[in-house]
């Protein structure tokens, strides 16, 4: 979308609008950031460490729920190599690697869904990602955002 640059008393600016303003959810007295790359919203506090592993969890439940562990499986060893291939590898990867292939599904499951520090570590690297689609994604995170 392309902005006119007007002028503002003794300043120039750029009228923004209503329906972007709605949607990153600013109004009048708000801040937002200028860059470079851009005009967004100011960023704001963010999840809380406990509030994001319940996000995961709640991520990782939506799709327990809805995809066989068949499924969920195929879709971590199909990210797991293309990761491994882009050289993108973390530690964590190892372990999802070892759960997929070993067609435990009590494992999967505990691993997803685990209320405990294993289940927290591993679900900052899900590899189970892209079962779920990114309007899915939002909802569920604007849901945790209030």
């Amino acid at each position: 979308m392309k902005l006119t640059v007007r002028r503002v008393g003794n300043s120039l600016g750029v009228i923004l609008p209503k329906a972007t303003l709605d949607a990153w959810n600013v109004g009048e007295g708000d801040s937002l950031e200028l860059s470079d790359h851009g005009i967004r919203p100011a960023a704001r506090g963010g999840l809380s460490h406990v509030a994001l592993d319940a996000l995961k969890r709640r991520i990782a439940g939506v799709i327990a729920g809805r995809f066989s562990a068949r499924e969920i499986r195929a879709q971590i060893l199909a990210n797991l190599h293309r990761w491994k291939k882009q050289g993108t590898w973390g530690a964590a990867y190892v372990e999802w690697l070892a759960i997929a292939e070993s067609g435990d599904d009590g494992e999967l499951y505990a691993a997803m869904l685990g209320r405990n520090d294993e289940g927290d570590r591993l679900r900052q690297s899900m590899p189970f990602v892209g079962l779920l689609t990114p309007a899915e994604l939002r909802e569920i995170n604007e849901e945790a955002g209030g």
